[in-house]
């Protein structure tokens, strides 16, 4: 009986043991490669908490004083994120929000919205304020920022 070492290489490739080996070591790279694609610097994940509180403002005001439910926002940079992060806006509100919980930090931008809302009389002074000219706009940025990608 010889030994592995002295075996042909092509007997060598085809040892369970090696093919395995190799297995394991692409799905490792592979996991590497995509934890290390879905952890952005902290630029981008500044940019990429913004563009959540963006899209989620002005779908705040749109269901508030536009009788709108649509969330529309949301959803486009949901597509957004998946196509070029690969992470959902609840993945980006649980991963980076200082809450680090996405109902909690959903309560939290609702509660800061209302209040802001309540300073400036309601709808009726937002919309006297062209509140939501500046959410359209603060949106917009945020998602031409997303959309250049990574």
């Amino acid at each position: 009986m010889r030994s592995h070492l002295f075996a042909p290489k092509s007997a060598l490739a085809s040892s369970p043991t090696v093919r395995i080996a190799a297995f394991v070591l692409l799905l490792a790279a592979g996991i590497a490669a995509a934890l290390a694609a879905r952890d952005p610097d902290e630029a981008t994940q500044a940019l990429l908490v913004d563009a959540v509180e963006a899209a989620f403002e002005m779908d705040l005001y749109n269901a508030r004083c536009r009788s709108d439910q649509s969330g529309r926002r949301m959803e486009n940079l949901n597509k957004e994120l998946v196509s070029r992060y690969r992470m959902t806006v609840l993945d980006v509100q649980d991963d980076y929000f200082p809450e680090g919980y996405y109902r909690d930090a959903q309560e939290r931008m609702q509660r800061e919205f209302q209040e802001r809302l309540r300073e400036m009389g309601g709808c009726p002074g937002a919309k006297e304020a062209r509140l939501r000219d500046t959410l359209r706009e603060r949106y917009e940025s945020a998602m031409a920022e997303v959309a250049k990608g990574p």
